[in-house]
């Protein structure tokens, strides 16, 4: 199996990652297919996680992750029930608004199936693997 965490600073085509992932041999064992694509927004977490009033807009992000901390996630979303294929790319440094901070592809099974490895990988890479610093305006 090859590395899917995808290290590169250009932004993956996701229609590019699904013509991969139907020509990797896990294909024949893959029923759907589901995309993340995380984007640097100007509402602040606070504010649309917690409604805290007051909260400055977001003007861009600090965004670095841990490698090693990034594919034990993968490895531990292969764990998981029907998951056969994933892609992950990350972003790094200075990101200005509306630009993209991750990119996840999760290949399995069935629709729960595929559901449940999206929601735990990304919210692991999120919980465990990446530092944002949002800068305010």
């Amino acid at each position: 199996m090859s590395s899917s965490l995808i290290k590169s600073k250009e932004v993956p085509s996701g229609d590019v990652w699904i013509r991969e992932a139907k020509a990797d041999p896990s294909a024949e064992k893959i029923g759907m297919y589901l995309t993340h694509t995380g984007i640097v927004r100007k509402s602040a977490k606070a504010k649309v996680r917690n409604n805290a009033e007051g909260t400055k807009p977001v003007s861009g992000m600090r965004f670095s992750y841990d490698e090693k901390k990034v594919e034990a996630a993968i490895a531990g979303t292969y764990e998981l029930p029907g998951i056969y294929y994933l892609r992950v790319w990350l972003n790094e440094g200075h990101l200005e608004l509306g630009d993209t901070i991750m990119q996840v592809l999760v290949g399995g099974d069935i629709r729960p199936h595929v559901i449940d490895g999206l929601q735990h990988l990304v919210g692991t890479i999120k919980s465990e693997c990446v530092v944002e610093e949002e800068i305010y305006e």
